[in-house]
Parts: C-alpha cells; sequence; structure tokens
C-alpha cells in the first residue's frame, strides 16, 4: 500500500502522517498527529528530499518505491539530520545502493554519529550557494543553522519556484488527507499549532530565523514545502509576516496571558479576580492553570501576548513545581521584550514573587508592572483593591 500526494506533475509528496505519537521530541503533546514530510523530485536525475521518522518507515519506503516505478533514485538531499527526518536514511540506502547523499559538512559529520555504516564515499558535499543541476530543474543551497540545529540548509529550485524550508513553517498536526495549506482554513483553523510549533520548537533561535529569512526574501517562491505540516502555494504573505513577529519576539496581540499555580484555589481566586478587573478595564484577558495545561501552550500565548502575569503559591520555600517549570521553559526560549506582573501566595512564608522576579529578569527587555500582590493563605476583602490598583496599571500599560 501507498499513499502519495501530487504538488506538482514532477514533485511528489512521499512522507505520512503519524497519529499514534502522544508526545513530539518526548515533551509536546500532539493530539491531531504529526507529519513527516518528504519530497521527490522528478527528472533526468530523480531527487529525494529528507526522509521520515521509523515510526512511518514502511508507508514511506512504499510511497518513493511506486513514485519512481522503476525508475532509478539518484540524489537524497539531507537537510535536516534531526531523526524525525532522518531516521530512514539507512534502510533507504541499503534499498538503492547507487544512491548519493547531498548534504553539508556538518551533517556528514552527523550521519557518522547516528549511524554505524560508513557514507563517506557516497556523500557529494555542498557549500552555501553551490548549485546541482538535475535536468530541468536546477537547485541551489540556503544554510539555515541553528533553525534549528546547526547543520540545517533549505534547498531552492529555481526553474518552478520551489523553496525546502526543513523545519521553518512547519506546523504541528496530521494532513489527514490534504497536502496544501488552502484546502483548510490555515489562519484560522491551524495559527494556534503552528505557532505553538514555532515557539517551542524554533523559539529560541529568533536571530538566525532573521538571517535565514533575509537569505530567502529575494527568491521567487510559488512553492513552499517544510518537513511537517502543509504545502503553501498561495496566501503565504500573512504567515511569513508572523514568521517575522516570532522571530522579533514582537507580540501579536496587546493584552494579556495569565498563568497560575493554585493548590487550594486561593491563588486562582485571585487570578480570576484580577482577569474580572481587567475585562473591566477592555483588556483581553487569557488564562491557564500551569497544574492543567502543558508548559508548550502556555509558552505559544507567552509570544502572542504584549503582557504576562504570573501567580503563584509557595512551596517549599519555592515557586510552585509546575509554575518554576513553566518560568524556566520561558526563559529557555528566550522571549525578549515582555511586560510582566506578578501575585505571589504563602501561608507562613510567601517568596515566591521574588524568586519569580529573579527568573524572569534573564528575559531580555523585559519590565515589571505594577507591585507583586501578596497573599497570605487567602485573598482578604481589603485586599481587592490592590488587585483593582494591579489592573489599572495593567491596563493602563496595555492601552499605552
Amino acid at each position: 500500500m501507498y499513499l502519495t500526494k501530487t504538488i506538482k506533475e514532477d514533485l511528489i509528496w512521499v512522507g505520512a502522517d503519524d497519529r499514534r505519537l502522544a508526545f513530539f521530541e518526548g515533551v509536546y503533546g500532539v493530539p491531531n498527529g504529526v507529519s513527516y514530510n518528504s519530497y521527490l523530485l522528478l527528472d533526468d536525475k530523480n531527487v529525494l528530499f529528507d526522509t521520515v521518522d521509523k515510526a512511518v518507515e514502511g508507508l514511506f519506503l512504499n510511497n518513493v518505491q511506486a513514485t519512481l516505478n522503476g525508475r532509478k533514485l539518484d540524489y537524497l538531499v539531507i537537510q535536516h539530520m534531526e531523526p524525525d527526518h532522518a531516521a530512514s536514511i539507512e534502510e533507504l540506502s541499503l534499498r538503492y545502493p547507487d544512491l548519493t547523499i547531498v548534504c553539508n559538512a556538518k551533517t556528514a559529520q552527523m550521519l557518522q554519529q547516528y549511524f554505524d555504516t560508513d557514507y563517506s564515499q557516497r556523500i557529494h558535499l555542498v557549500k552555501e550557494g553551490d548549485t546541482l543541476s538535475v535536468g530541468k530543474h536546477e537547485l541551489s543551497f540556503v544554510f539555515a543553522p541553528m533553525v534549528h540545529w546547526p547543520e540545517v540548509m533549505m534547498t531552492y529550485e529555481k526553474t518552478d519556484g520551489i523553496l525546502f524550508t526543513a523545519d521553518a513553517f512547519g506546523c504541528f498536526g496530521a494532513l489527514n488527507g490534504r497536502i496544501f495549506a488552502d484546502e483548510v482554513d490555515f489562519y484560522h483553523d491551524w495559527m494556534d499549532e503552528a505557532r505553538r510549533y514555532y515557539t517551542n520548537i524554533v523559539g529560541k533561535y529568533g536571530m538566525q530565523v532573521q538571517s535565514a529569512l533575509k537569505k530567502a526574501e529575494n527568491l521567487q517562491m510559488h512553492y513552499v514545502c517544510p518537513l511537517h505540516g502543509f504545502v503553501w502555494r498561495r496566501d503565504f504573505g500573512p504567515y511569513l509576516e508572523k514568521y517575522q513577529k516570532w522571530s522579533l519576539y514582537e507580540p501579536e496581540k496587546k493584552g494579556v496571558m495569565m498563568a497560575y499555580a493554585s493548590v487550594y484555589e486561593h491563588t486562582e481566586q485571585a487570578a480570576n479576580l484580577l482577569a474580572a478587573f481587567l475585562s473591566d478595564r477592555g483588556v483581553e484577558v487569557k488564562m491557564y492553570d500551569t497544574s492543567v495545561t502543558p508548559a508548550s501552550y502556555i509558552l505559544s500565548d507567552a509570544f502572542q501576548y504584549s503582557n504576562l502575569v504570573f501567580a503563584s503559591t509557595t512551596y517549599n520555600m519555592c515557586i510552585f513545581v509546575t509554575m518554576e517549570n513553566l518560568l524556566n521553559d520561558i526563559v529557555h526560549h528566550n522571549l525578549k521584550n515582555r511586560h510582566i506582573s506578578l501575585i505571589e501566595n504563602g501561608s507562613w512564608a510567601p517568596v515566591c514573587g521574588k524568586q519569580m522576579k529573579e527568573v524572569l529578569s534573564e528575559l531580555p527587555g523585559s519590565a515589571f508592572i505594577g507591585d507583586t500582590v501578596t497573599l497570605k493563605s487567602s485573598l482578604k476583602q481589603d485586599q481587592r483593591a490592590q488587585l483593582e490598583a494591579l489592573a489599572d496599571a495593567i491596563a493602563a500599560d496595555v492601552k499605552a
């Protein structure tokens, strides 16, 4: 059995969907699955762009064989060595012993790290700007280091204006029989998963993404082919604008993302009251319980909103564990230029506010808005004024 999708008459998607995977990279939940994209370009010399994860290797190999239909596979272009795209290289190279591997020097080194097979005699090394003619199609190679591994490169096909982008412009979610972004309402139904993919997978490397975008801005792109998610053939501009914002760490919305960690509901009650006061002042608020919602979703909205509020109980004289994990995750992803407000709680030693501020001060360009509101066990009636004052400060900042 095989399942392929035609992008153009001579360009075929030979990848596969995976809906059994619970956590991408062992940490990011993928309730809607994920796609592993591989593309086969048919010409005088036939070229395969990347392979797939081991979990879907059987279908992928059937797809390649069926598409070739007895023709020779001449080249494998490796754009990214992460195993969800490179795990099937070994089996593919056994089935096609005359296959030449096109890659850069860093990729060649990683090949030897991942596989025991010696590929040195089969490798065609390329450098930035090198070209490879395979018939009517000419390929050129655009290096994109740290988007999001150091060996990453993109491939540009000049004749038809096709950019193979490795992990850039990827998205969580299985394709479910579609291949083009315009076959779904991408900007309405898929943007949250595209943002969650970018912020968690690539988000730390905004400067490197900016560098890659500058290299690509002069290319005539009629098709954009990422390694996860949909192929683009129209209406790509708004998605490119999102990448510009995300990689510059600019918020998409003026509003508040609020995350709280509460053991016995008292911290949650304070967060809910602050959210109500903010809503009364015309401020959009998105709220999360860090003990319920995985960090990848909260991180994604931290990138989306201009202002962040964190409310936590003190636990073992520290930040509550799920909040501590979230804050460290945000810092590790290099978020910049956010305005932050804090609520702390503690029955005998409310110290987590100071600790949260110390962690979040590592974010470049961070600013703290209003005074930290301190609860001792529960919110008292006379503290409502403190939350109203904090809401005033946040609302004024959001609307400034």
